[in-house]
């Protein structure tokens, strides 16, 4: 199922919004506050993202700006009041792929949700996520909390492994395999120690980054 989230603070406007697009099959949350929304989508990339201008901690145009830099694929569309051009413009500038000005028909926003979708592709599968680490896969660029990490080839490697199999506990000699023996490069046990050892520090020691104890490791969602 295709994840919005949205950024309102309008409770007539969410209840409506939010029922009209389950009714689609969308999954809808809602979002109050600018914090609670950057938030989310640090510990998880939805489908799309709405915003309106206005919320109760800020203006929306600084959080599209921080979403596109941070998720440059990920739609937005803007659902304001503010429908002067000037507006309009400036919620292009800030990285928005759409701005609808309310009041809006209902059946309008789904279609244009649909058309943005449609050119967009499937936002999901360019992104791997878990307990607030995001990797961009089309760009190779590993996120902590909305901060890109510099990582080496084999941490980048180690990680990818562990997220493309989130939930599963990962062998270390299949980790070995799969990261360095794949590339016909022998190396010892105590090199994969090493490198989850980086990875964690960099990662700013990752709750979801598990430890299975003489067996392997595994990526799952903190509490």
């Amino acid at each position: 199922m295709m994840e919005i989230y949205y950024g309102e603070d309008d409770l007539d406007i969410v209840e409506l919004v939010k029922k009209y697009l389950e009714q689609k099959e969308f999954k809808v949350t809602i979002y109050n506050t600018l914090a609670q929304l950057k938030q989310a989508v640090r510990n998880h990339v939805p489908t799309l993202v709405l915003l309106d201008w206005n919320m109760p901690d800020g203006h929306g145009d600084g959080l599209c700006q921080w979403l596109r830099r941070n998720w440059r694929e990920l739609p937005v569309i803007f659902l304001t009041v503010r429908d002067d051009s000037s507006d309009i413009v400036a919620g292009f500038q800030s990285g928005a792929d759409d701005y609808v000005a309310k009041p809006f028909e209902l059946a309008v926003l789904y279609s244009r949700i649909q058309a943005l979708l449609r050119r967009s592709g499937s936002v999901e599968k360019q992104y791997l996520d878990c307990g607030g680490i995001s990797i961009d896969l089309n760009r190779r660029v590993v996120s902590c909390r909305g901060e890109e990490v510099t990582l080496s080839s084999g941490e980048y490697e180690v990680l990818l492994c562990l997220m493309r199999n989130k939930g599963r506990t990962i062998t270390r000699e299949k980790i070995l395999e799969q990261v360095w023996d794949v590339h016909g490069n022998y190396v010892n046990d105590n090199t994969l120690t090493v490198t989850i050892k980086r990875l964690r520090d960099k990662l700013h020691q990752p709750v979801c980054l598990k430890t299975v104890r003489s067996v392997g490791y595994r990526m799952e969602e903190g509490e």
